[in-house]
């Protein structure tokens, strides 16, 4: 997995719409995970990508009715079988996080990249959505010089009180175990 020009090379390419420059494009500080299901708890269809790129039919769903004017986005999505669709260039602000704050800073769509993973908070999360989302971290970490290992969070720490995701099934330790691995094998290869 490679990044070019602010694209993953191996990733689905679905241009959004809803984008935009960030104010300071070196400044990318911050990678945020979320989680999404449409309709809510169903898996698999189009509906995330209609609704990334303002083409959800309220008409399919009545939950659709409520969200289908919503102008979001995500730099990537993490399919449950793997597949990453990439939205938004790294380079350009996604709209992902909402009103937030990380360490004294608000507005962390300015700073930060925005992964979901196909899911909810209820439901575990596939092994290769985790194995995909630590090889898509190890490539950021390495590209982007600012974003530091610590500072990989979910949506639920960074808007605490209106957001809960990437929720319980999320197992942090088990993503940062394949983190480890992925770093670890950047490192071995970086040194030869």
């Amino acid at each position: 997995m490679l990044i070019n020009q602010h694209y993953i090379s191996s990733a689905t390419i679905m241009a959004s719409p809803n984008f935009d420059d960030r104010p300071n494009p070196v400044d990318i500080s911050l990678l945020v995970i979320h989680c999404i299901s449409l309709p809510p708890g169903q898996f698999g269809g189009n509906a995330i990508e209609q609704l990334f790129c303002n083409r959800l039919d309220p008409n399919q769903h009545p939950y659709f009715e409520e969200i289908y004017t919503l102008k979001v986005s995500a730099h990537c999505l993490i399919r449950r079988n793997g597949e990453i669709i990439q939205f938004v260039a790294f380079d350009k602000r996604a709209w992902h996080a909402g009103v937030s704050y990380y360490q004294g800073r608000k507005r962390c769509n300015d700073f930060s990249i925005g992964i979901e993973l196909e899911g909810d908070e209820l439901t575990p999360y596939e092994d290769i959505q985790y194995q995909k989302l630590a090889q898509l971290s190890a490539v950021l970490l390495a590209e982007y010089p600012k974003l530091q290992r610590q500072h990989i969070v979910g949506h639920s720490d960074i808007a605490p009180n209106r957001k809960t995701d990437p929720g319980d099934s999320f197992d942090w330790l088990r993503f940062n175990d394949y983190l480890d691995q992925r770093l670890y094998k950047h490192s071995i290869t970086s040194s030869q």
